[in-house]
């Protein structure tokens, strides 16, 4: 395994990078346009902008790399986006950085799709599991990492939007002096809907409550700690404790799923998380640190929705439509996470500050009702169940990582994976 990271340790060093830089300007920007004096609703609306530009993006970004080939494409990405990164800084208007957010999420996923695709290109066959699961591992790493930076500088200067551009100019560094063979073009993703409701509307219901749920995390998850009053280094805690128990508890929760009715692991999980989420409510009141401890198991059960819903649906497609079926869902999922944020912001300048542990629960609960719903109806179906993959969401350049193999046909049907 050993040999297998080092193969690809520019790509994952970029990767980090760009992650860093990409967790410490959510954040920074929560905070900045609260200090500003940005309603919640509008702030709402700025962080669902990044999730439409990202959701943009996985269509416009594969023919910029057609275009001008990947190393170029990655060049181009990056020094749009650390201009923006700059731009924040210099124009502060909340129209202003919409469109900056719709830039630089457009931006982004570009940038992911590169380095996906190239850890494509080098994962050996029999370890393409484990490289997935090294980079979402530096996924949550990094993500938690950018978050604590926000300790470095005070939101309302210049120095924090300084170091985000500069970290994704530096993640083209490992990327452009690798000596890696460019791989095949980004293909762009074919989506097909109808099939993936008919084989799995419960993963599609989890996938979509996931991308509200969690866009609204990302995106005022720090202006909910700041107005609850919690200091620079209180706020990259309570982010942090919900990402780290989000790469936690998905193991555990993964691995159970493989063994179960997964629409009733999901159900349980969404109940869970719900619960969780009104404790949090109640305990927000006590301290900050029974807050974050109820976060942590929070974030380890709403993270584990969308993997989970994956799972399900690849539990009812053909081998060969996992990967189709797993673009579809991440569709699904970024069209939740272009809305959440817009949601949970309206109702924070109604209910308050806590109002997004209010949106958590309300979502959370509605979810496992549906699912629960049609678990009932439908009652015990036993089919193969594909393997649990732990992840966060990404592009569908990464899901090729995961998807099974494609099987020699003797004249049989080939088993599910």
């Amino acid at each position: 395994m050993l040999s297998v990271v080092s193969s690809i340790s520019s790509l994952l060093l970029g990767a980090a990078l760009l992650l860093v830089g990409n967790g410490l300007i959510g954040t920074l920007l929560a905070l900045r346009a609260t200090a500003e004096g940005f309603s919640d609703g509008v702030i709402g609306l700025i962080m669902s902008a990044y999730f439409v530009g990202f959701l943009t993006g996985t269509w416009v970004a594969p023919r910029a790399v057609m275009r001008v080939g990947h190393i170029r494409a990655f060049a181009m990405f990056a020094a749009v986006a650390s201009a923006a990164a700059i731009l924040h800084a210099l124009i502060v208007n909340p129209i202003a950085w919409g469109a900056l957010r719709v830039l630089v999420g457009s931006c982004l996923v570009g940038l992911y799709m590169v380095i996906e695709s190239w850890l494509n290109v080098l994962a050996p066959g029999e370890r393409r599991g484990k490289v997935f699961a090294t980079y979402m591992a530096v996924n949550f790493i990094a993500l938690a990492i950018g978050q604590n930076l926000i300790r470095l500088y005070p939101p309302t200067g210049f120095e924090l939007f300084g170091i985000v551009a500069m970290l994704l100019a530096l993640s083209l560094v490992p990327i452009a002096a690798t000596r890696i063979h460019q791989p095949a073009p980004v293909r762009q993703p074919r989506v097909s809907l109808r099939r993936l409701y008919a084989a799995s509307p419960s993963g599609i219901i989890g996938a979509f409550g996931s991308g509200l749920a969690m866009s609204a995390f990302w995106g005022l998850g720090p202006v909910m700690a700041q107005r609850l009053d919690f200091d620079a280094a209180g706020i990259a805690a309570f982010m942090t404790a919900t990402i780290l128990g989000g790469a936690v508890i998905q193991w555990p929760v993964g691995a159970f799923s493989d063994r179960h009715d997964r629409r009733l692991v999901l159900a349980v999980v969404m109940a869970a998380a719900c619960g969780f989420a009104a404790l949090a409510f109640v305990l927000s009141a006590i301290g900050p640190w029974p807050l974050m401890i109820a976060m942590f198991v929070f974030g380890g059960l709403a993270f584990t929705v969308y993997p989970v819903s994956i799972a399900l649906a690849n539990d009812f497609l053909k081998p060969e439509e996992t990967l189709q079926g797993a673009s579809s869902m991440l569709l699904v999922h970024g069209i939740g996470a272009a809305i959440g944020p817009t949601l949970a912001g309206l109702l924070m300048d109604v209910a308050g500050p806590r109002g997004l542990l209010l949106h958590f629960a309300t979502i959370h609960a509605a979810l496992a009702g549906l699912v629960w719903w049609r678990f009932w109806r439908s009652g015990t179906v036993n089919v193969p169940h594909a393997h649990f993959e732990p992840m966060i969401r990404t592009t569908p350049a990464a899901l090729e990582l995961i998807a099974p193999e494609p099987q020699a046909d003797e004249g049989a049907e080939a088993p599910r994976n």
